[in-house]
């Protein structure tokens, strides 16, 4: 039987930085590197792991700020050491590296607390559908047709049911790229777009009506995800059978809720390496429910699985190329899409069932 009370004993953190396989960038972004920061926790003769995938400075708010707080907490209290961490960065700011900060240690205390009880964590969660449905998400403005192609046409082959592609750094290339990927994974699959907020409102509309055309049903950011009065613009406007999603750079409730409120989104999008942790993005699960609209979780698969399958909105799973790559390489116990196009938790393991690949890992760290 546990112990009422079992203390954290130590909380470690490291950062590593992995190169792309290839240039990558989107309507207003280029990078050839990302960048991930683990937390490892301990307590009671277990281990639990978290990362969230951000600037290494989440790694010094950790290592400064939040550690005191953790170490001694109760494991089996991951709430209550959330909100010590909400309360602790109020004069720092909650949106940004903070919160990304927290949900690295968010994740690993749940991590922990699943591997105590000897559960895996969708069972811990309280799961309401045994896997979740993926859609494939790369296709970056830097590729070449040919690589655009062959990506989306991949995942088409193994069965996944939906892909997205980025747009939006070249309009006038756009249409035409859209036409090739639709070309690539025939008439049956769902094709999402993401502007990552690189139109103006008026440029964004004329731009999904060319769109509609080869059917794309996801316009993802067609304007920024600051501009509520344009999404709820495009959102009433686009054609028929398209949906508006925003919510990737939510950090704190009050963001999502006011998006909600101004029923700028169709669906909305929550990244709980962003948005401080699997605590986070159930709460944002919750509003969603609330107001009655579908929710979709943003990149970091391997994190997003468990509470996923937990939360009753929603729609789906981002299967984000870099981050998928990234996770097989660094992690032992991923999981891949099946040949229906979901992710199913291996439920035989505690926790999130991942196991850092130390040895692999070294030389990406940053020291």
């Amino acid at each position: 039987m546990l112990e009422p009370h079992i203390p954290i004993e130590a909380l470690e953190v490291s950062v590593y930085e992995i190169p792309t396989d290839a240039p990558e960038s989107d309507g207003t972004l280029q990078w050839d590197s990302t960048t991930l920061v683990l937390v490892e926790l301990r307590a009671g003769g277990q281990h639990g792991l978290g990362y969230t995938y951000g600037h290494r400075a989440c790694a010094t708010l950790i290592h400064d700020k939040l550690a005191g707080l953790v170490e001694g907490h109760d494991a089996l209290a991951v709430r209550g050491g959330w909100l010590k961490m909400v309360d602790a960065i109020r004069n720092l700011g909650r949106p940004g590296i903070s919160s990304m900060a927290i949900a690295a240690i968010d994740v690993a205390m749940w991590d922990l607390k699943a591997r105590l009880l000897d559960v895996p964590l969708a069972r811990l969660l309280g799961a309401v559908r045994p896997s979740v449905p993926v859609y494939g998400s790369g296709g970056f403005t830097s590729y070449s047709s040919e690589r655009l192609q062959a990506q989306l046409g991949g995942w088409v082959e193994a069965g996944i049911r939906r892909v997205k592609m980025k747009i939006g750094r070249q309009p006038e290339c756009d249409l035409e790229r859209i036409r090739l990927a639709r070309e690539a994974i025939g008439p049956a699959t769902e094709l999402y777009v993401d502007a990552n907020g690189a139109y103006a409102r008026k440029q964004a509309l004329a731009m999904a009506e060319a769109f509609n055309i080869h059917e794309v049903s996801w316009y993802e950011e067609p304007v920024s995800s600051d501009d509520l009065a344009g999404l709820r613009m495009l959102r009433d406007r686009v054609p028929g059978g398209m949906e508006v999603s925003s919510g990737e750079y939510g950090y704190d409730l009050p963001y999502f809720r006011r998006m909600l409120e101004a029923g700028a989104v169709d669906v909305l999008q929550a990244d709980l390496t962003r948005c401080a942790g699997i605590t986070g993005f159930l709460d944002v699960a919750a509003l969603c429910e609330a107001h009655q609209l579908p929710l979709s979780s943003h990149t970091a698969p391997a994190l997003h699985l468990h509470p996923a399958c937990c939360t009753t909105p929603l729609r789906h799973l981002e299967y984000f190329h870099d981050h998928a790559r990234i996770e097989a390489m660094l992690f032992e116990g991923g999981v891949v899409p099946d040949g229906e196009g979901n992710l199913q938790p291996d439920l035989s393991l505690p926790g999130l069932g991942l196991t850092f690949k130390h040895k692999e890992a070294e030389r990406y760290r940053l020291g």
